[in-house]
């Protein structure tokens, strides 16, 4: 059998950046099925209140200033995020070291207010159905949060290595930065539920 060459690939890149990546279609496919997730809570949430004659019923509103802070925080880091993406797509090392050390920092800090926002719920996971919902609203919100923080730091500690100075680290970084802006903006529906009722 005679092999003929047709073309020569050899010079195609390894590794795709943005839309060019299956890991960032996994990504986006990850965002939509937890969107969704967030949606029914969001969902029940309204359902409940639908019902209630008081709301919140069984305890008074949740405070607000630790649910103001997470907010602030979270929407504070929007600018860090939107360019260490840009960073990342330009390949520029040393930024891309800097802003996930910063990013690392902005993660961090919504996780340790968040601790105080669930101290002043005002209310316990198992004291009824809207402490259920509650609770299950902030806990799964806390999780994206927890994994995109420790995405950033792992990947912050290999920018530091010699396997970071590569393409492929580039595109991940620029995938964690879309998923931490999904992480922001699925926290502004949940925050409007929890907390309208203090504002009313």
């Amino acid at each position: 059998m005679n092999e003929r060459v047709v073309t020569d690939l050899s010079g195609l890149p390894l590794h795709g950046k943005g839309s060019a990546s299956p890991t960032w279609w996994g990504t986006l496919v990850f965002m939509l099925l937890e969107g969704a997730g967030f949606a029914l809570l969001i969902a029940v949430y309204l359902y409940l209140r639908s019902l209630a004659p008081d709301w919140p019923f069984g305890a008074p509103p949740p405070a607000v200033g630790p649910g103001i802070v997470v907010t602030l925080l979270l929407l504070v880091s929007v600018v860090p995020n939107y360019l260490v993406g840009r960073w990342a797509e330009r390949e520029e090392l040393g930024k891309v070291r800097f802003g996930l050390v910063v990013m690392s920092v902005l993660g961090i800090l919504p996780l340790i207010a968040r601790g105080f926002e669930f101290a002043s719920l005002n209310i316990s996971w198992d004291s009824n159905a809207y402490g259920s919902v509650v609770w299950t609203l902030l806990a799964l919100h806390t999780v994206h949060l927890l994994t995109d923080v420790a995405d950033t730091l792992v990947l912050a500690a290999m920018m530091f290595t010699r396997h970071g100075a590569n393409s492929r680290r580039f595109g991940d970084v620029q995938d964690n930065a879309m998923y931490w802006n999904f992480v922001v903006l699925t926290w502004l529906p949940i925050y409007a539920c929890l907390y309208a009722p203090s504002w009313l």
